[in-house]
């Protein structure tokens, strides 16, 4: 088999038409195909054709936080290092991840909940506007549903894409139940890698 040498910047261009290629005829709306798209580069994975929800106005509320500075909220180290950071710091926003600061650690080990619960509740503090990206812990998500609920924060808007099988469905049900903007992947797939490809596409159309 002969494998033809490509240049490293042609890559992701032919990438994205292959993608482009194989969607065919689907129907996306053109205001998430960025999106759609980026989250398909990422994992070789159609099923984000179908499976993303999009609340109402929530690519523009987005890339209006983000033109505006707000800082993202990842629960995952993997998440925050996927995040173009240069490129959300030319807005003057910066990524957060609190999953493994000594303050979560104890204040989870002595109530008994997960660290991704207790760094949403730390989140709730700052006092920037947020936007949150979740990859991972469904518990991150209740944990948001909560804090909205009793109306202790007030995010600009939600990524849900936490990957699993526990409370991971219903989870992301219950973030589309709320009034808040949000991108949901519906059913168990998602991941850190996914949260972090739904920011940068929103970053990349800013340019």
């Amino acid at each position: 088999m002969e494998i033809k040498e490509i240049k490293p910047a042609e890559i992701e261009k032919k990438s994205f038409e292959i993608i482009t290629s194989l969607l065919g005829d689907k129907k996306i709306l053109p205001e998430h195909e960025a999106v759609v798209k980026r989250c398909i580069h990422t994992s070789a994975d159609f099923d984000y054709a179908d499976n993303l929800y999009f609340s109402p106005d929530v690519m523009e509320v987005l890339k209006k936080a983000l033109k505006n500075g707000a800082d993202i909220v990842t629960d995952t180290k993997m998440a925050q290092a996927g995040i173009n950071k240069a490129k959300l710091l030319k807005y003057g926003g910066e990524v957060h991840c609190f999953i493994s600061d000594e303050d979560v650690i104890e204040e989870a080990k002595k109530r008994g909940v997960t660290r991704s619960l207790v760094s949403m509740e730390k989140a709730a503090k700052l006092n920037k506007p947020v936007i949150f990206a979740i990859g991972n812990a469904p518990t991150a998500l209740i944990s948001l549903y909560h804090l909205i609920t009793d109306n202790k924060i007030r995010p600009c808007a939600i990524i849900g894409v936490p990957v699993g099988f526990v409370n991971v469905v219903e989870s992301k049900e219950l973030i589309m139940t709320l009034d808040t903007p949000c991108i949901v992947a519906r059913g168990r797939k998602g991941g850190s890698n996914i949260a972090a490809a739904i920011v940068n596409a929103i970053l990349y159309l800013l340019d």
